[in-house]
């Protein structure tokens, strides 16, 4: 057992690290081929490394080469040896792959439309950023400021990064046009929301609360005929104060076409309320059904 249980933690950590290097390829390949050849406005260690070039000259990569090892020092000394860990490939991987990246001139001329540059951007590096996170791990570069504020102090993540992309696109406004910002700002709402949308990739999940007379019969049903499991609520109603009981469930979006037949096949009158949750943790979910 305790061999299989190695094996297994040790396939983990492999298609971990190569989601990690997977997402930073993706992150690397947007920024060669459309932030960094049209110009655009952009925020994280990206924009910065822009910012650091059109003011000071330094080489793009050079920048990220030398900064993004500081912040994974930073954070390190901040956040622990754990966090040290997870962000030491995205550190010295990401450099190197922009670089191999820009050492392709056919990269730079994929498209000189500034709209579907900032929409292949976006959608680019939100995937990239998005894999990396969901695995646990960071980016390094600007993405540790902001965990350093919310550890230390308390801040919120989500503000603190929605902050510091402000203050980078803000910071390039004296060499770009109000054009070229506007366009940064497509960029980095695409991005945040690619981010989101990959962290909820599996993990969305539909709650199903049904109301009726024949409660006990839909509730056997969902156990026998979609495998889900479920709780009985006490509720009164509110127009007559008689005591009724609510089937709670959760299941898969695929599943939830077949308990609206099975409820109605049994109930017509049945009223149902049905919505969407980001997450579900457990049973059935996360973990085995049976012990």
């Amino acid at each position: 057992m305790n061999k299989n249980f190695s094996l297994n933690k040790t396939v983990e950590i492999i298609i971990n690290v190569a989601l990690i290097l997977l997402g930073n390829t993706i992150l690397a390949f947007g920024a060669a081929a459309f932030v960094i050849p049209n110009n655009l406005v952009s925020g994280g260690s990206t924009g910065l490394s822009l910012f650091a070039n059109h003011a000071f000259g330094i080489d793009i990569t050079l920048f990220i080469s030398i900064f993004n090892p500081a912040m994974f020092i930073l954070g390190f000394i901040m956040l622990g040896k754990k966090f040290a860990l997870t962000t030491l490939i995205s550190s010295f991987y990401y450099p190197f792959i922009l670089g191999v990246f820009r050492s392709f001139p056919a990269l730079t001329t994929l498209s000189d439309d500034k709209l579907l540059s900032c929409i292949y951007a976006g959608l680019l590096l939100g995937v990239g950023v998005g894999l990396v996170l969901r695995m646990g791990a960071s980016t390094g570069g600007m993405d540790i400021p902001p965990l350093v504020l919310n550890k230390k102090l308390g801040f919120s993540l989500s503000v603190t990064i929605y902050a510091f992309d402000t203050l980078i696109l803000l910071s390039q406004i004296p060499f770009s046009s109000s054009q070229e910002v506007l366009y940064g700002i497509i960029v980095v709402l695409l991005t945040s929301l690619t981010i989101n949308q990959i962290l909820l990739i599996g993990q969305k999940q539909t709650q199903v609360m049904v109301i009726s007379e024949k409660h006990e019969e839909i509730n056997e049903l969902i156990h026998t005929q979609i495998d889900r499991g479920s709780t009985l609520l006490r509720s009164i109603s509110g127009y007559k104060k008689e005591e009724q009981q609510i089937v709670f469930t959760v299941i898969s979006h695929r599943e939830l076409l077949q308990l609206k037949n099975l409820v109605m096949s049994i109930d017509p009158k049945a009223f149902m309320i049905i919505s969407q949750v980001n997450e579900v943790k457990g049973r059935g979910f996360t973990l085995d059904k049976h012990d």
